[in-house]
């Protein structure tokens, strides 16, 4: 990952304009955990503060390879938030936080060392196909969800 200032996605030719407005979710489509995950979003989600992004999406494989990530090889969701990016379990905790309660308390992550919280994030995204599963096609929201998916 590449740490880079605000907003500097704007700046990257090879990244199309998007809303960014709201925080962003970058996420793994194929994954069913992911995947299930951002339902999860979308339904708790009642002030609407996120938008959803499959990472298979040309803006989300155009996001991944400005932030140096590999856009075939989906480790790490990406919480883009006041064009800050967040990444692992910094972005898995931000974004359960910005939920609500009682997701809130995942905040206690952060008294865990970061390089601790990192390994434990790891551990799932590295075997979260073997035991979730792979969709077929990449995951799609319900009809009244469309606004609050971009790509």
């Amino acid at each position: 990952m590449i740490p880079r200032e605000a907003y500097s996605y704007r700046r990257d030719p090879a990244v199309p304009s998007f809303p960014d407005d709201k925080a962003v979710i970058v996420f793994d489509g194929h994954c069913a955990f992911c995947s299930a995950g951002m339902r999860s979003v979308l339904r708790l989600d009642r002030r609407g503060v996120f938008r959803l992004l499959p990472a298979q999406t040309p803006l989300g494989e155009a996001l991944y390879r400005h932030y140096g990530l590999d856009p075939t090889d989906y480790e790490s969701n990406i919480l883009i938030e006041d064009g800050v990016a967040r990444f692992k379990a910094d972005g898995s905790i931000r974004m359960a936080e910005r939920l609500g309660w009682p997701w809130k308390l995942a905040g206690v992550g952060r008294w865990l060392p970061r390089r601790w919280a990192d390994a434990l994030y790891e551990l799932v995204a590295r075997n979260r196909m073997k035991i979730f599963g792979r969709n077929e096609v990449c995951w799609l929201p319900e009809p009244g969800q469309a606004d609050r998916v971009l790509g």
